[in-house]
This record gives C-alpha cells, structure tokens and sequence, in this order.
C-alpha cells in the first residue's frame, strides 16, 4: 500500500542516538541497577492535590465534550500568570488549551508556515521541530548557537539566515538540551529582525518554571512582539504531569482562532477533568508549594552532576541556569558522543543521550538527564568516576 508524503517528514534523522536510551529503558526493567538519565520524565509524582482534583471531576460527571479553546477560568490564570512575568497584556482570548507543548508547537507550526516557507530554528534544538515543521510543507533552516561561547547567539550567522522565504524563528528558552537562556540583549536582537522582515517567533518556555539562576525573558513582553509572537508552555515539567497532555499556546486572537479550528478537527478540546486538575496547579497554593520544591531539588541535582563532571580534566560542562538537562562535552576523551554513550551503558548501566540528536553544533556532547532520586544520582556519579578513571588508564597503556 502506499502512503502519504506526510509519512517522510515525520522520520527524522537522529533514531540512532535514541537507540540507548531504548536499551537502558528495556534494560531496566529487568535489571533495578540501570539508571535511565536520558530522558526528560519527572521521577516525582503529580502533587496529591492535583490528582484529588481529577479524580473529583471524574466521579462529578465532568466527563463531556468541553470547549475546545479550554475553560474560561483556566485560560484567565494562564492569562494572568503570563503577563504578570513579561508584561505583555493579553486575556484568556490569547490561550487556547492542547495536548501538551508538543501539540501546541505541532498546531501552531501548520497555522503559520506553508510549502515553501523557510522556518529558522536555534541550534540545539528538541528533536521534533523537524517533523513539525517538514509537515507543513517548509524548510527546517537551522542556525547553530555558538558552542565554543556556551551557546550565545550567533547574531550574524542568525541575520546572514533570513531569506525572501522565512516565516519565522524559532527557539526554546530556557533550551532543551543546553538548559541555557536567552539573555535580554539576545532576545532583542531577535525581536528586531522579526519586526524588520515581518516574521513570527515560536518562543519554547517549557521550563521557565525551573530557573535556577537569572533571569527569564519572554520576548512576547519586548515592545511591538505581542502580534507576531506565540509563546509554548505546559504543565509537563513544572509539576510532573507529562502524561496528562496539559499545554497551551498564547498569540494573537486571530492565530487562537486558526488553532481552535484546527483543534475542532484535530483534538476537540482538552476532558474537563484534566482542565480540572490544571487549575488546580497552577492556583492551589500546596500544589504550587509542591512545584517549588520540584525546582529546588532539580537544582540541588543540577549541582551534584557538575561537579562530578569538573573533576575529570577531559570532560567539561555548560552549567544549566534552568530545566533538568545538562551538556557534557566529551570530546577530549578521544571517543565521540555516540561511542561515549555506548561505552558508559556497556561498562556501567548507564543511559545518557548522544546530543547529536540536538543539531550539529550539540555534536560533541552528551545530554543527561536528573530526573531519578538523590541516591540513584550519587550511585551514577560513583559509576562516571570509575568510567572515567578506566577510560583514562586505557588511554595512557595505549
């Protein structure tokens, strides 16, 4: 049977580097000593109160079709929320609910970019920005942050992309998998050239929840953004809720109103009971309290694993300012990120993620992950010393 050309644009071209993980997580699931730090699941539990609220929904008959846009009380806190941290003014007719940032990045990819659009996108970048936007018909132009200055913008390489043909630009901050921010000056120079040609901005703010140091910057707040910029967000990380598809795009009124358009096909709005829950964590205050210590432990984490890294001479990291995701650049240790990654899960029973699946500029890298418990964390730190210390021993006999 044949198949649709939709069908090519959602291979990518980075299964290789996931081949690992898919191992490990295999792995584990007969062997307890594998620790899986390569992908972004939170090991905590969604906080009680946010699952008493659901359950209360599901037993209240909160189990018909809603609005597809979400409910207003929900869109209001989100709409709140969001202009009190950037000051962009919007209401809840700027928010429309999805399954997840994935779904909102995936929708909002289809209501602005066309066949023959050019779509430029911040390396490194999450792995399905490919597909998102191969699906619409346009061209992925990537333009790599500036690996050997901790991944700052790269401002001529980023003007020297835009053609006749760019729609938009694209990018995560804070990123997955560098963990880093745009800085204000960064955010500005974007804004500047998406004025000046007329172009949309994606802005990723997955994990603006967990910042750890500095400050975060949505560049919908920059002045004259508002109309041309869609901000991504959900509830995935900041509360543990990957599986519960709670996320939501904020935009312009007239883009809300493609998106609910293409939601009434597509989803048909989010259950009650799940809107229900995602009101509950963003306005109960233990919920909240909750979320705040899931950013205070991935911090303490975050600590741990850098300087397990800043003792060996030969591999170096970019300390994340937020998320749960660190670089390793292992590129002195002679081996590349890929046999790196297969090396430490051979030897160790360790999953990391080669960062090649992230964009060329992430070559050299491996991404890790500090979703498991504090001890499970100390055990794969022991394991990466004594990886290490082989690999070095190896390398002198040779």
């Amino acid at each position: 049977m044949r198949y649709a050309p939709l069908t090519q644009a959602i291979q990518g071209e980075t299964v290789d580097a996931w081949d690992i993980h898919f191992k490990a997580t295999s792995l584990k699931e007969k062997d307890d000593s594998v620790i899986v730090l390569s992908i972004g699941d939170p090991d905590f539990d969604t906080p009680s109160q946010v699952v008493d609220s659901a359950v209360a929904g599901l037993r209240n008959g909160d189990t018909h079709y809603v609005e597809i846009e979400g409910r207003d009380e929900l869109r209001e806190v989100i709409a709140a929320s969001h202009q009190s941290r950037c000051g962009q003014e919007v209401s809840k007719d700027n928010v429309i609910m999805l399954a997840g940032a994935q779904n909102a990045l995936f929708a909002s990819s289809m209501c602005i970019l066309a066949p023959g659009d050019e779509a430029i996108v911040l390396q490194p970048m999450y792995v399905t920005y490919e597909a998102c936007i191969q699906l619409t018909g346009a061209t992925l132009v990537p333009v790599a942050m500036d690996k050997h200055n901790d991944f700052c913008l790269d401002y001529a390489a980023l003007e020297n992309a835009i053609t006749d043909k760019t729609k938009a630009i694209y990018f995560a901050t804070p990123n997955n998998p560098s963990g880093l921010m745009l800085t204000q000056n960064e955010l500005q120079f974007i804004a500047d050239l998406a004025i000046k040609h007329d172009l949309w901005v994606v802005s990723d703010e997955v994990y603006s929840q967990t910042v750890f140091e500095g400050e975060h910057i949505s560049i919908a707040g920059l002045p004259n953004m508002a109309e041309r910029t869609i901000t991504l967000n959900s509830l995935s990380k900041s509360h543990a809720m990957t599986g519960w598809r709670v996320g939501w795009a904020i935009g312009p009124t007239t883009l809300i109103n493609h998106l609910s358009n293409l939601s009434l096909c597509m989803l048909y709005g989010l259950p009650g009971f799940v809107q229900q829950a995602a009101y509950t964590a963003l306005t109960d205050p233990q919920a909240l309290a909750s979320s705040e210590h899931m950013r205070v432990t991935y911090q303490r984490r975050r600590d741990r694993l850098v300087s397990c890294f800043q003792q060996h001479q030969n591999l170096s990291c970019i300390t994340p300012q937020a998320s749960m995701f660190l670089l390793v650049n292992v590129s002195e240790t002679g081996l590349t990120a890929q046999a790196f990654a297969e090396s430490l899960f051979e030897q160790q029973k360790i999953g990391v993620l080669p960062a090649t699946a992230f964009g060329e500029c992430a070559a050299d890298f491996i991404r890790i992950s500090y979703v498991v418990e504090d001890s499970e964390l100390e055990d794969a730190c022991e394991r990466i010393d004594r990886f290490m210390a082989l690999l070095n021993a190896n390398k002198q006999r040779a």
